[in-house]
């Protein structure tokens, strides 16, 4: 290279220089992408998303593509800048050259573009893949060798080199991305994609109408009281029953009977019983998801939920899984959680002692104990073991609850005040 003039020398380091970052910042742009965000504009039809999304199908071919360009690179670098300090400084020029160009290739060729790339991935890598693709094509054999001794290497050392990672994300990791996704996402909207995640860990007991809620109809009454019950029911849906709950032998459709006393001159016990669909059976621990899809497929809207003795525990419809998911509706006939519940001035809330434990966890970011009873009376029952007195005080968690009304042994309302406390305690009045 002595022909080669030293300004000339110098120009090619530089150009060496630039190459260098543009490997540097390929590689950090290309391996940051958002690869949900790719494939989506590559569905769009991105031709850039395209080719990006081409070459990180054999990312092991791309970092080494990277690699050997930017080792070349740099050692031609390397090369240059000695001859370049040999001729301004003597002997000297090695040690000044080394240390200039470690700086130099640290700042501008690794720091500056990686920083710059890691911030705005795709615009490096889109613009990127125009010259990598070819020179991947280019340099495919020196890839597959290199590739293929790294292989054999990991293998000797027992190391599996055909493992594929899946791009697949599991649900707590898709719970993390729709919470930190206020800027795209709405807070109702992440509220109602949380809930469709949290739906197998919630069973049909956790939101079933309880046994003693159940709307139904005596088929042993005299038929003016069954008419009566009919005509003023609020439910769609009422279950039939002969004497207790405990021997249901339908479930009516009040439209279906509507139309019979329509159509049908002599309406009777008879027809009210043929009328009847039979009963669809739920086990109590079946997850909401489950169920969900168990009632799509077989065609039903409303559910008997059953004990493992058989025992019917309570009733759930298509309505109360949706309104797990996405609020109460406006044609609920069951109180909602906004009508249970006053907030005090003082921080304390009043509930009553129906209210929904999850409810309330979910509205309040509370962490009530919701693995039990559903009811904060269910709940406060089985912390006391016993049923209280009015003004008891008892400490769950880091709530302090106060029962101010109990009638029916049942708890009727309740003030819960949050506190740092998390020992349980009973303190009666």
């Amino acid at each position: 290279m002595e022909h080669i003039s030293t300004g000339t020398l110098i120009i090619i380091l530089v150009i060496m220089v630039v190459v260098s970052a543009y490997f540097s910042a390929s590689e950090t742009g290309m391996m940051t992408l958002n690869r949900y965000r790719l494939r989506h504009q590559a569905k769009q039809g991105n031709r850039a998303a395209r080719r990006v999304e081409k070459l990180l199908t054999h990312p092991d071919r791309l970092i080494s593509l990277v690699l050997i360009g930017n080792n070349l690179v740099n050692i031609l670098a390397s090369a240059l800048a000695t001859i370049v300090g040999i001729r301004l400084y003597g002997d000297a020029g090695v040690a000044i050259a080394t240390g200039i160009l470690t700086f130099v290739i640290l700042l501008f060729a690794e720091v500056l573009p990686k920083t710059f790339a890691a911030l705005n991935p795709e615009r490096i890598a889109f613009p990127s893949s125009l010259l990598l693709i070819p020179l991947q094509k280019l340099m495919l054999p020196l890839v597959w060798v290199l590739n293929t001794i790294s292989r054999l290497i990991m293998r000797m050392c027992g190391i599996k080199s055909n493992v594929r990672l899946s791009d697949a994300i599991s649900k707590d990791e898709l719970r993390t991305i729709v919470n930190e996704s206020q800027s795209q996402i709405s807070r109702r909207n992440q509220d109602m994609l949380i809930s469709v995640l949290d739906l197998e860990k919630v069973s049909v007991g956790d939101i079933m109408v309880p046994r003693n809620e159940i709307v139904g109809i005596d088929i042993n009454d005299d038929w003016k009281s069954i008419m009566r019950q009919l005509t003023h029911s609020p439910h769609g849906r009422i279950v039939l029953y002969r004497d207790s709950l405990d021997d249901a032998i339908g479930m009516l459709r009040v439209r279906e009977a509507y139309r019979l006393m329509i159509e049908k001159k002599e309406f009777n016990k008879e027809n009210l019983l043929r009328a009847a669909d039979e009963i669809y059976f739920i086990p109590e621990g079946t997850p909401l998801n489950i169920q969900l899809v168990k009632f799509q497929r077989n065609k039903e809207k409303v559910g008997i939920i059953v004990d493992e003795y058989g025992d019917i525990q309570g009733l759930v419809t298509v309505e109360d899984i949706l309104e797990d998911i996405v609020g109460d509706f406006t044609t609920s006939m069951s109180p909602t959680l906004a009508e249970e519940v006053t907030p005090q001035s003082d921080g304390s809330v009043l509930i009553e002692g129906s209210a929904n434990v999850r409810e309330l966890n979910k509205a309040f970011n509370w962490h009530l104990p919701a693995e039990g009873p559903r009811t904060v009376n269910g709940m406060l029952l089985e912390v006391l073991e016993d049923i209280p007195l009015a003004n008891t005080r008892v400490q769950v968690k880091n709530y302090d609850v106060e029962i101010l009304d109990v009638q029916d042994n049942m708890i009727k309302q309740v003030r819960v005040t949050p506190t740092q406390s998390i020992h349980a305690s009973v303190q009666p009045h």
